[in-house]
């Protein structure tokens, strides 16, 4: 990763162009075996980092590899590359071997010289340390073809595990800040909002208001400036879908407010995330100073003459200000309590002015909405609950992790078919969905599809 003074200041959209380009190559054997590497590098190792798999031991690893790669003068041929939450948290510390695509999971330290000596020189692959199938007992080495990720539908999280999280050029390579791009050259707030209406998102943050009413909403309303907040308040029991995003593909986030800032008129936006994520903390703002040394964020982005800037404040960890007046209240230095609406915060908000507030996934999906098209969004998901939703999969089931899966999808596929069935073959009980505010679904429901108007209609809500 360059040094922020490194890094080229972006005057107009040719420069992002050519940094898409000239990083391209470079990792593009990642998703293409064909594609021949560049330089000496030959294979890139990639070792999930995230909170999760660093709980494992992941960070040893890292060090284990790079020691033993010194000791065999092969740090120019092989690329070690930390990346965000790869998902399958259950298989951790794991890692994948491009351009061969091999899974290996569970690993340690002393596993390193083999896998060096085998997979990386020899091409052979170690069977032992491959993920087998619970059924048949066959090895699999292609994690794309593991029961857990190919029943996903991997849109918001396909740069979670394929992107060095801290390099925003390995996020420009994969389209990133092209929808912003996109965005600049049409010079149509209007046409942002009509795409994130047209594409019928609804609030990730358990609400599910329609997102481009919200928009609408603080863009129309009297007062001047008007901010935007994201609510990285992740205070569920159990629930780390924001966390990893923050961790993994923070500069997805960024861009997905900065183009909200533009549909809305907004000039200054907040992120809102609990101390408790350090990583989560440090990336997104080593991401704000990436961007802004990019000229992706300040004054005149992208030499137009939009500005916005975003700052992050950290909360203490208190449950209530994951509610939204609560929240605003910490954000202004004062007691996070909650106030009763109306007046709502796009009415009345921080400071007293206009406030558009949505969770880390909200914005998230932004990006690829503009980029796309509303109507490629709505194609994904049921009549009323479009896209897809991210899961965190937790407690006593076989398969832990981060699953993204389609609107619609019955709880007993996402339990049984990517979350492997309960430990032990115990029979199923209930599911906790929602965190607190949500409910517990008893085996009755076990094959209700997951979608907003499904789960209030059982006593319980999306989070």
């Amino acid at each position: 990763m360059k040094n922020l003074e490194d890094l080229p200041r972006l005057s107009n959209i040719d420069g992002l162009i050519a940094i898409k380009n000239s990083i391209l190559p470079r990792i593009a054997f990642r998703k293409d075996p064909k594609a021949q590497p560049q330089d000496d590098i030959s294979h890139h190792v990639m070792i999930c980092g995230d909170t999760g798999c660093a709980s494992s031991g992941s960070k040893a690893l890292v060090e284990a590899f790079r020691e033993e790669l010194a000791a065999r003068n092969l740090e120019k041929n092989v690329e070690i590359v930390v990346i965000g939450c790869h998902g399958f948290c259950e298989m951790g510390p794991l890692l994948v071997i491009y351009p061969d695509d091999v899974y290996y999971i569970r690993l340690r330290p002393d596993d390193v010289p083999e896998i060096i000596e085998e997979t990386i020189l020899r091409g052979e692959l170690i069977p032992k340390l491959l993920y087998h199938d619970r059924d048949t007992l066959k090895p699999i080495v292609r994690y794309q073809e593991i029961e857990f990720y190919a029943k996903q539908n991997r849109i918001l999280l396909a740069n979670c595990g394929q992107i060095n999280p801290e390099d925003v050029e390995e996020y420009i390579a994969n389209d990133g800040y092209l929808a912003l791009a996109k965005a600049l050259s049409q010079n149509d707030p209007l046409a942002i909002l009509n795409e994130v209406k047209k594409s019928g998102l609804r609030g990730r943050g358990g609400g599910g208001f329609p997102t481009g009413r919200k928009w609408e909403l603080c863009r129309e309303a009297v007062g001047d400036p008007k901010y935007l907040i994201c609510n990285a308040d992740e205070g569920d029991p159990g629930a780390f879908m924001d966390r990893s995003l923050m961790e993994g593909d923070q500069h997805r986030l960024l861009e997905g407010m900065i183009l909200g800032a533009i549909a809305i008129g907004a000039k200054e936006g907040y992120i809102y995330v609990r101390a408790e994520y350090p990583v989560a903390v440090k990336r997104v703002k080593n991401a704000i100073l990436q961007a802004e040394a990019l000229e992706l964020l300040g004054e005149n982005i992208l030499g137009s003459s939009f500005s916005f800037n975003i700052y992050v404040k950290e909360g203490a960890g208190a449950f209530v200000c994951g509610e939204e007046t609560a929240l605003i209240h910490s954000i202004e230095g004062k007691r996070g309590m909650p106030t009763t609406r109306p007046p709502f915060p796009a009415v009345n908000g921080l400071w007293g002015q206009p406030t558009n507030n949505n969770n880390v996934e909200t914005w998230a999906n932004i990006p690829k909405i503009v980029l796309n098209g509303g109507e490629w969004f709505a194609s994904f998901g049921t009549e009323k609950s479009k896209g897809t939703k991210v899961f965190a999969l937790t407690g006593k089931i076989r398969n832990t992790g981060l699953a993204e899966v389609s609107m619609g999808l019955t709880l007993r596929e996402i339990v049984y078919g990517i979350g492997g069935g309960l430990q032990n073959d115990k029979p199923f009980k209930a599911v906790q969905i929602g965190g607190p505010s949500g409910g517990c679904l008893p085996e009755s429901m076990i094959d209700r599809p997951v979608d907003y108007d499904s789960l209030i209609e059982a006593g319980a809500m999306m989070g």
